[in-house]
């Protein structure tokens, strides 16, 4: 019996191995519209495009509490939906648009700076995730944040 099963499972790992995946990769698992294949990606797909990924507040006070709207435009085919964009740290908040965003139309990211806690050269991310290739965007925004 115990030499049936290792049988069995040998013959399974074997014959598994050698199963091809079509060439389906993760994002497109996680992304249907590019479930069509690599040439799907590059005429069906939404695709966002900023203005500037960088802002840049300058030297600021502790305590300080800004804000900088990043804008965007759907330079791609399809409709563009912003699934969640998240800040680093507890710092920095986003407010990103909850409505689709039409093939040439534009958007914007507005992401809230709290220098409170904070002190020197901070450098603060979001990422976005959206139904796009790829489906993260980094934004960035810095400070020199002094002590008063």
């Amino acid at each position: 019996m115990r030499y049936t099963f290792m049988l069995l499972f040998t013959l399974l790992f074997f014959c598994s191995c050698g199963k091809k995946n079509d060439g389906i990769t993760v994002n497109e698992i996680k992304n249907p519209a590019t479930a069509q294949g690599q040439d799907a990606k590059k005429t069906d797909m939404p695709e966002i495009t900023f203005e500037k990924t960088v802002h840049d507040f300058g030297k600021v006070i502790q305590g300080e509490r800004l804000s900088y709207v990043f804008k965007f435009t759907n330079t791609g085919k399809s409709n563009l939906i912003i699934e969640n964009a998240n800040g680093s740290c507890n710092c920095t908040t986003t407010t990103p648009p909850k409505a689709p965003i039409k093939p040439g139309e534009s958007g914007e990211i507005t992401v809230l700076f709290d220098s409170k806690t904070k002190s020197g050269e901070v450098n603060s991310t979001v990422l976005v995730s959206a139904n796009t290739y790829p489906t993260h965007t980094i934004l960035r925004v810095t400070a020199d944040v002094k002590i008063p």
